[in-house]
Order: structure tokens, then sequence, then C-alpha cells
């Protein structure tokens, strides 16, 4: 009953993840979805700015906090193992969802290209950014980085074993395709607001950081092997390097 009740608890994660990814995109793009990034009433100028930082912040500091791997055996000794990853996802797509409904637009408009060849380019740019966003979790593995994975052997009585550290498709250009993928949807807009250049300035900026705890993580875990390949793949801008 318990393998059964983690599973379906991982599972109930995944799509509560699966909701906030796609709202995601409607939110940042302005398509689809009822409340987004430039929707909804207008509070003062520094009112917006505080609240819009603090739902960054608070997503940003969970976010990085729960992945790093003194916390994690800290918190497996509350939260069992299996369901571990499962949890980390759905706390990040609750306060996802949080900042989506919570978030104060500002419209003050930044840049508007009227160019439709213009337009067309930065719209699909946007989407090209969240495919590689998705597409790089497939190339990893999509259902572990998600807690799927997890409860799903657990189920079965066995024990999913560790991400290997290979580096398919788009990982031998960058060492962060993902993050990369964010970076472009981001700011991939023919009308960009100052709500919207808050948020991708911001939440570049937290990538920057968050890469660098990542990495060290990486070289706690891979040790050697993720030295070489940092050293011959460019952390984000695909271009080759000199082997060292």
């Amino acid at each position: 009953m318990s393998r059964m009740l983690a599973f379906v608890y991982g599972f109930i994660c995944y799509l509560v993840f699966l909701a906030a990814f796609l709202y995601a995109i409607g939110f940042v793009g302005n398509v689809f979805v009822p409340k987004s990034i430039d929707s909804g009433p207008e509070a003062p100028l520094i009112t917006a700015l505080i609240v819009d930082g603090l739902l960054l912040s608070l997503f940003a500091i969970q976010h990085s906090v729960m992945a790093r791997q003194w916390f994690k055996k800290r918190w497996t000794q509350i939260v069992p193992e299996p369901v571990e990853r499962s949890t980390y996802v759905l706390l990040a797509s609750l306060i996802l969802l949080l900042m989506f409904w919570q978030w104060q637009p500002i419209r003050i408009v930044v840049w508007d290209v009227q160019n439709p060849t213009g337009r067309l380019l930065l719209q699909a740019l946007f989407w090209m950014g969240w495919g590689g966003v998705l597409f790089s979790t497939y190339l990893i593995d999509h259902f572990a980085l998600f807690g799927l994975k997890q409860v799903s052997y657990y189920l079965k009585g066995a024990r999913a074993e560790a991400i290997s550290f290979r580096t398919p498709g788009l990982y031998k250009m960058v060492r962060h395709p993902l993050y990369l993928g964010f970076i472009v949807a981001f700011w991939s807009t023919p009308r960009m607001t100052v709500g919207h250049l808050f948020f991708a300035i911001m939440t570049t900026a937290y990538i920057l950081v968050a890469i660098q705890f990542e990495e060290r993580d990486l070289i706690g875990f891979y040790g050697e092997q993720y030295r070489n390949y940092k050293s011959k793949v460019s952390m984000l801008i695909p271009i080759p390097r000199r082997n060292k």
C-alpha cells in the first residue's frame, strides 16, 4: 500500500509540474492563459517591483536550497527517499503557480517590434526556447528529473539508479541547454514591457548564479569526468573551446 501511495503521490506531483510548465509558456508569452505576465490590474510601480521580486526570490530560494546535497541528506530523514524528488518538484510547481497568480504587471513598454519579419523571428525564438527546455530534459532523463521514475521503481520494489553522466545531443554544444532554452524563451518577445524585462533580468541572473552551485555539486558527484567536460564545452553560448 505504501508503494502504491508513493506512486500515486509522485504521479500527482508530475501532473502539477506539467500544469505549471504549460501555464508558464502562456504566462511568459501572453497567450492562452487568463493571467499572464502583462495582464491583470496594475499596482504602483514600487509595489509591483517589490511583490514580483519577492515572488521570484521565493522560487529561487526553494529551487536552489532543496537541490543541494546537504539539504537532501537532512530532508530524506523526514521525507522518504523515493518521493524526495517528487516533493521538490511539487513545491517548486506550487510556488510557480503562486507567482503566476500574484504577479503584478508593469505594462510600460520598453520595445515593441512592428516589423513583421522581426516579430516572426522573436516569436519563433520564443517557441524554440521552450522546445529546447523540454527536449533537454528528455536527452538526460525526463521522468527521473521530475520524480516519476523514482516512484515507478519503488512501486516495483526496485531502486532507480542515479542519472549517469553523459552528454547527448545539445549537451555536446553547451553544458546547460535547458537553462539556455529558458533564457531564450524569456527574452524573445516582440513587445517587451518593464514587468517582463524585470522578470527576464531576474531569472537570467538567478540562472547564472544557480549554475555555479549546480556545477559545484556535479564536480563533487562526477569528479574529474565533469571537470574535463567543463573544460571542453561552453556553459551557455555554443562556442567551441580548444582542448586543454
